[in-house]
């Protein structure tokens, strides 16, 4: 029996997190992971090479790859030397610079990676671009650079490129021949729409056959989503790829500690995502609620098994 298709749009740390939830399902998975970062070792390495951002990628390779877990450290590990030039890039990032610059394509360096990690599933690159992502505010300022547009702690109107961005077609072609697209965890403005804003992404979703689903974040970003509730989420993402696009939203009702949540509050600024049933009412899409959370050493994450059994289910109707 053929596997199930799933491809998942994202980032970083959110991919990563539904990515360890699946990656041992039997279902085939695309991962397509945003290129526009420029901040800490990406960032110098983007600067110094002229190449995509590099960081996500590693991350989503190391938590896909099935060697033991020391080679994941490696690939995370980051270097600690008072040489300026070296200090703090990932292993991971560099590994991966240089099998750009040996075959020109981010494209073939993560094939050629993930064959040497193991990783029994697709990871692609949104595109091969090097590529700036702007931001404007509110009140019309325009922000360059995603790590200057998480910073600024400021409210967005719209988010774009610099720079017309091209798709990689294996791209597109894997959203249309998809059973399920999963919209991922992660920053809404700097991981999530960054896909959304290319032209081809969302004329792909809105004709793929496939489902498209929402994992909503179960936490705010200070600036940029403060009081967002679920369907605050949802809409903005609608903005881009169109009304009535989404078919699945899963959302977190699990309830937290108070002294955990003001921790959070205080620290990053961050409060969680509530389920705001009163704007649920009529929507077109449905809303799966679960406790999805865990509290592990006071660090609020989703729980791997509990995602991975409700996105599965659904998957399996």
């Amino acid at each position: 029996m053929e596997k199930k298709k799933v491809v998942i749009l994202g980032g970083g740390t959110g991919s990563s997190r539904i990515l360890m939830s699946l990656k041992d399902l039997p279902i085939d998975i695309t991962a397509v992971i945003t290129v526009s970062d420029n901040g800490r070792s990406t960032g110098r390495l983007r600067e110094e090479f002229s190449i995509p951002a590099v960081g996500d990628i590693r991350k989503v390779l190391s938590n896909l790859s099935t060697l033991p877990d020391e080679v994941k450290e490696v690939m995370e590990s980051r270097l600690s030397t008072n040489n300026d030039s070296l200090n703090s890039h990932a292993i991971g990032n560099l590994i991966l610079t240089s099998l750009f610059k040996s075959t020109k394509s981010l494209k073939v360096s993560i094939e050629r990676l993930s064959t040497l990690l193991q990783v029994k599933h697709t990871v692609l690159p949104l595109s091969e671009d090097n590529l700036t992502l702007i931001g404007e505010t509110v009140d019309g300022e325009i922000i360059e650079g995603e790590e200057q547009i998480t910073t600024s702690n400021k409210k967005y109107k719209r988010i774009g490129y610099k720079e017309e961005p091209h798709v990689l077609p294996e791209v597109i072609e894997k959203i249309q021949n998809a059973d399920l697209v999963i919209i991922s965890l992660g920053s809404l403005y700097t991981s999530i729409l960054p896909h959304l804003t290319c032209k081809e992404i969302v004329k792909a979703i809105n004709e793929t056959p496939a489902k498209v689903m929402y994992v909503c974040n179960a936490m705010t970003q200070p600036g940029e989503t403060d009081g967002f509730g679920v369907s605050d989420h949802v809409n903005t993402l609608e903005k881009y790829i169109g009304k009535n696009t989404i078919d699945v939203v899963i959302a977190s009702n699990t309830k937290i500690d108070e002294d955990i949540l003001k921790k959070y509050e205080t620290k990053e600024q961050k409060d969680q995502v509530a389920i705001d049933y009163e704007n649920l009412k009529d929507v077109h899409y449905e809303v799966i609620e679960s406790d999805l959370l865990t509290t592990k050493e006071g660090k609020i994450t989703h729980n791997s098994l509990k995602l991975s059994s409700v996105i599965f289910s659904y998957l399996n109707r």
